[in-house]
Formats: C-alpha cells, structure tokens, sequence
C-alpha cells in the first residue's frame, strides 16, 4: 500500500472541463482509505470541480471546511500553485468521450483509456455512495474494506453490489463481464472472441452509460463549494486551444521543443508525461497506487517553495526559547534566487540584520548559519550585547513561523487571481511578506520599495485594506497591477540579500 497522497485530476462532463482533487487508496490504522475533495453537508455528498487549476489552488489555500481537510499531506497541498494542481495526460477523463473510444478500435490506449474512466467513476461512486454501505462513510473518508484478493472491477462491484445504492446503473455496468475485461488489458480483446468482447464494452456502453452519468451528476458541484459560476467554464475545444497555447509559451520560454518531457509532483508524486522517457506508458487499467508522499514526512519544508527548514514545531518552540531571551531573533526569506536563514534584531525600533553595510547575509541552513555565528567575522549584530551569547550558544536558528517570509508566494497567489480566482483570496495574505520587505528595505535603505509601499501607491491602497479589513477579497482587475509592484519589490529585495557559503 502507497503512502498517503493527493492527486489532482480533471473530470470532463457536458462539455465542461471540472478540475478536482483525488486521494488514491492509502492505509491508516489498519483500514484502507480513498478520498475526493468535496463535502458530505446537507443530504448529498458532493465533489467540489472548478473552473481553472489557479482557481482549484485558491480555494486549497483559503478553505478549511472540506472532506480532506484531514488528510495526511492536507498542508502539503495547501500551499501549492496552480502549476502543481495541473493534472498529467493520464489523471484527465473525457467522460462525455467514451462512445467515441469505444467505436475506436481495441488497441491499448483506447483499452486503457475506457478502463481507466470507469475506474474513476466506480471510485467516485464508492466515496459519494451512502446508500449501500451502513454507516457510510463520504467523499473525504471512504472506507475500502482491506485484504481483498480480487481485481479492481470485481472490487468495485461488490462495493456497488446493493440494493440501495445511490447509482444503480453504475453497479449494473460494473458487473457486465465485458466491462470487466478492460482491466485484462488490450490482450482480451484479441482475436474474434476479443472482438465480440469489445462490442459487448460498446453496447454495455449504450444501454448504460447516459444512465451512469446522470446518477453521478446529482454529485457533482460545479460552483467550486460556491466559487464559481458555470459561466466560468470554456467549453472543452476552448480550454484545449488555450492550454495548447500555454504550452507552446512555456516551451518556449523553457527553452525546451513541443513534446518534451514533463514532470511534476504533488505529495511528492511524480508522473511523467505519455511518450517521455519514463516509458510513456498509462498507468495498469485500475491501477491507483501513488508513488510515497515524502513531502508529508519533511516538515514544513516542502509546504514553502524554496525552503531548507526541516525542523519539527517542537524543535522550533525549544530553539525559540534562546532567542527570545537574548532578543534576537532567526529569519528565513524565500525569494526567486532561493531560500536562506539570516538574524535580525531591532535596535530603537529599527530594523538590523545579520549583515553590513546594508547587506542582509543568509545561509542554506540553519546549520551553516550556526558555524558562522562560532566565528569572528565582523558584522552590524556584533556590537548587540547579548551578542556574546549568540555566537556561544549550541541552540540552533530556527526561525518561529511568524518570522519566515515567502516572498514568492504571494507573486503565485496574486498571479491566481489575476487568472481567475478572484474572491478566493483576500487581503490579509499581504500581511506577513509586507512586513518582512519592510524590515529589510529599511535596513538597506531601499527607497523604492518604501515609494511602492506607500499609502498613495496601489500596493500600498491594498496593505492599509489588508490591515483595517484582512477579510476583504482581491478582485482580478487589481491582482495584475499589485503583481507587477510586488515583482518590483521582490527584485529590490532581493539585490540585498547576499548568499553566503
């Protein structure tokens, strides 16, 4: 069994493009688990899809109130990007395209591709279904029962198998035994009697998919928990011709040909794009183990995009101990070039870093800032008197939460509802990355960021928002000009950052 981890994947219906997260089965306290992102409130258990991945990654940010809100790499996911909630080739199912599939001839993508829809769907079924399990689990906690020897389409119809299930269509299909041949592989449907097993897929297909569909419907939320309008979703030609030219950008600008290779991760779940080196080939019909989610198991590192910090929060509470005593305190910045560890202090209520000369210096680790802390280099904290503590002491720099600043993350959020996921995100996300900017243009005299935090400024209009109503939402239209200052102050604050070996 695969260690917990999310995938996000996109579901295609009626001429619209939903896109969702997926928690292939893990185990946990001896019982196996799968989940959807959705909600069991109300008398229907729902899947939340929305319109865009920005708009899917906005609401993973800001919403709490959902079925895998419990799940283990939940705050994994949570701080991801719209890049990372892009579902691969092989986590995207055409629901409306099985017909078209099927009159294909049986070879092993459309095999493949046709099993792997009614996999989803059978899934679905399972975590959305409170008919025919007692005390039915919902979408965020379905219960597989363990310790079974059959294959995935014998599982799914005895999960279905039940007179009161929600989908009884979907049980019916499930258990007609050309539908459950697709989980054999193109090799069933070799030779005549493979031919009539195909046409028996086609007309199982006839009398029962449309029927299938409409019991799924009834689940489906396509206002993304409220988010989200229909209006909101391009028809599927208009959001293939825009993801093709999307592609061709970043090709481009990756320096990379059309058809590359593609890899990205989520939970530490890597998936290679179909007809790249790593074998090109789609997952086993059925198939849903994930790779290991190591991310879940490294503390708050992987939740920040560049981040070395892999210390636990017990760790950080101890170390924090020290250097509220002395009244210096570990900083971690994270910006475009990196991420790095660095002290500051406020002298008369003035910011000063671990620097000269209006230099903030930062180290890969809190280790390699503690070597440098033992040594005699000269520098603007050295004249602090608790400073002779500092460079003595064994505890190592661990900066606290609130003393850690991405500031690439908010370029990400801003660019999310600039794309579409406006309303999701509101003005209290300028906060923390507002402050550590001003810390450190003002210890290395940046005027310009202090012209463009100013009140008469746009971004500053948006910080003074941020501080009297955190709650108010960015709207689209301000997202895109409050990016191009804020890259403007990441660029300045990042010509004061020096790396150090």
């Amino acid at each position: 069994m695969a260690r917990p981890s999310i995938v996000p994947i996109a579901l295609i219906l009626d001429d619209r493009t939903g896109y969702t997260l997926w928690a292939p089965p893990w185990e946990e306290d001896g019982e196996e688990w799968q989940a959807f992102l959705g909600t069991s409130e109300g008398d229907t258990a729902t899947v939340h899809l929305f319109p865009t991945p920005a708009a899917l990654a906005a609401f993973c940010r800001t919403a709490t109130d959902h079925d895998l809100a419990d799940h283990p790499v939940w705050p994994v996911v949570a701080g991801l990007g719209a890049a990372d909630l892009t579902p691969d080739d092989d986590h995207r199912y055409d629901l409306d395209g099985v017909y078209d599939i099927a009159a294909e001839n049986p070879d092993r993508w459309a095999v493949e591709e046709l099993a792997a829809t009614v996999d989803i769907v059978s899934r679905l079924a399972e975590c959305l279904d409170t008919g025919g399990v007692d005390d039915a689990p919902t979408v965020g906690s379905r219960v597989v029962e363990p310790d079974t020897d059959t294959d995935d389409a014998d599982t799914d119809a005895a999960d279905l198998d039940d007179d009161e299930t929600e989908f009884p269509a979907l049980a019916e299909l499930v258990a007609r035994p050309e539908i459950g041949s697709l989980g054999l592989g193109v090799e069933a449907f070799v030779g005549r009697s493979g031919e009539d097993a195909w046409g028996g897929v086609g007309g199982a297909l006839d009398d029962l998919w449309e029927d299938v569909l409409e019991e799924l419907s009834g689940h489906l939320d396509w206002t993304g928990a409220g988010t989200t309008t229909l209006d909101a979703y391009p028809s599927v030609a208009d959001d293939e011709d825009l993801d093709d030219e999307d592609d061709t950008a970043d090709d481009t600008r990756d320096g990379a040909p059309a058809g590359a290779t593609a890899v990205g991760t989520v939970g530490s779940q890597e998936t290679v794009a179909p007809g790249s080196d790593g074998s090109g080939d789609r997952p086993a019909a059925g198939s849903t183990a994930a790779a290991p989610a190591e991310a879940a198991t490294a503390g708050v590192s992987t939740i920040r995009g560049g981040s070395r910090i892999t210390a636990t929060p017990a760790a950080v509470a101890a170390a924090a101990e020290f250097w509220e005593a002395v009244g210096i305190l570990p900083v971690e910045l994270v910006v475009p070039d990196g991420a790095g560890v660095t002290l500051r202090c406020y002298v008369e209520d003035v910011a000063r870093f671990l620097g000269r000369d209006g230099e903030v210096w930062l180290f890969d680790t809190p280790a390699d800032l503690a070597r440098f802390l033992a040594g005699d280099e000269e520098h603007d904290l050295t004249e602090i008197a608790s400073w002779p503590e500092v460079a003595d002491t064994d505890t190592l720099p661990l900066p606290a939460e609130q003393d850690r600043y991405d500031l690439t993350e908010l370029g990400e959020l801003l660019a999310e509802v600039s794309g579409g996921a406006a309303g999701l995100v509101d003005h209290g996300v300028l906060a923390q990355p507002v402050e550590g900017v001003r810390d450190v243009a003002e210890y290395a005299g940046l005027s310009r960021v202090e012209e463009l935090l100013a009140p008469s400024a746009p971004l500053g209009r948006a910080v003074a928002i941020g501080e009297r109503e955190p709650g108010t939402p960015l709207r689209a239209e301000d997202a895109g000009p409050l990016r191009a200052a804020w890259d403007e102050v990441v660029a300045q604050v990042s010509g004061a950052l020096v790396f150090r070996d």
